[in-house]
């Protein structure tokens, strides 16, 4: 019974347009159970999926044999807000987090949690070394990572990083952490630690579209820039510099012409590009600035990064078949 209470293992699902796969996830989710020895609980992220997952998940979890919770979050918040409201509930002394579209393989799980337990390391990342994606798909994937290695964090591998699992110790230390606009994987890296790193191939996604859409994209680069970096002020100052030099420049420049002669009247076109050119510049550094200003603005309201509606248990210890639910302010 102790072992029921206390699961040793916890797996994060965030789930968003997902209805189409949640009978595979269920069964990909029950064979990790048994294959931990039914020391696992599981907990589905319900992110505000304007689908039926969280009905589906709610009618079948009774009947699935598996100890989950069931998560429904007032509206949607994102995948990694999802990803750290799952962590917040999970009691396990190991935490992973899985896709709920299977295209990472879930024996990744296993491979995550038998590293970790045997004091490994303190975090496990699943890395890509290959992706069944459509062309585009994987063009603009790779690009998006060769500008995140590139400006924000250097130690992310090439692939990219989209699954990972943690010790307690690393779970507590980054759930602590409630920064608004951030980024999970960044923190994760940011914070050290002993790294151990399960490459992987990205399967075909058999069910549905990709929430992961271009502008989700570009906003998730933008705010690890913004919390990771400060590569935009320093561009902005080498732009300024370069700017006041070439303005020095073509100062020194026009003040000999005219002394020698060979420019009586001023002209137009220079004049015009210098105004456009520190026009720009001057807008593109009140947009960065800005950019930092608003950023440390969302920290200081202490907004909570997600709102969890209804919280629900399945196959908890002396529970009948109908979930137990309770409503969280």
């Amino acid at each position: 019974m102790q072992q029921l209470l206390n699961p040793r293992y916890s797996l994060v699902i965030p789930v968003y347009r997902n209805a189409e796969s949640i009978d595979a996830l269920l069964a990909a989710v029950r064979h990790l159970q048994e294959q931990l020895d039914h020391r696992l609980e599981t907990l589905f992220v319900i992110d505000g999926s304007p689908d039926d997952c969280h009905w589906q998940l709610q009618t079948k979890l009774p009947a699935s044999g598996l100890r989950a919770k069931l998560i429904l979050l007032s509206r949607n918040f994102g995948a990694f807000s999802a990803i750290r409201e799952g962590l917040l509930h999970a009691r396990g002394d190991f935490a992973a987090v899985m896709a709920a579209d299977l295209q990472e393989p879930p024996e990744l799980v296993l491979e995550f949690f038998r590293r970790l337990d045997s004091d490994e390391g303190d975090i496990a990342f699943g890395v890509r070394e290959a992706r069944h994606d459509p062309w585009l798909s994987r063009l603009m994937a790779n690009t998006f990572w060769r500008i995140y290695r590139r400006f924000v964090q250097r130690d992310v591998p090439v692939g990219g990083v989209d699954v990972f699992a943690v010790n307690r110790q690393f779970l507590d230390r980054v759930t602590a952490f409630g920064e608004a606009n951030g980024s999970l994987l960044g923190l994760l890296f940011w914070m050290g630690g002993r790294r151990i790193f399960v490459p992987y191939m990205r399967r075909e996604r058999a069910h549905g579209k990709s929430a992961w859409s271009f502008r989700k994209k570009l906003t998730y680069l933008l705010d690890s820039v913004f919390a990771f970096t400060d590569a935009p002020i320093r561009l902005l100052l080498a732009c300024g510099m370069a700017g006041l030099g070439l303005s020095v420049a073509l100062g020194i420049t026009v003040l000999v012409a005219r002394l020698i002669g060979l420019a009586m009247v001023p002209g137009y076109a220079g004049t015009m590009l210098a105004v456009l050119f520190f026009g720009g510049l001057n807008a593109l550094g009140l947009g960065l600035v800005g950019n930092y200003a608003w950023r440390a603005y969302e920290n200081t309201k202490h907004r909570p990064l997600s709102i969890p509606m209804l919280i629900e248990e399945f196959g908890a210890p002396n529970q009948s078949d109908t979930p137990r639910e309770k409503t969280e302010p």
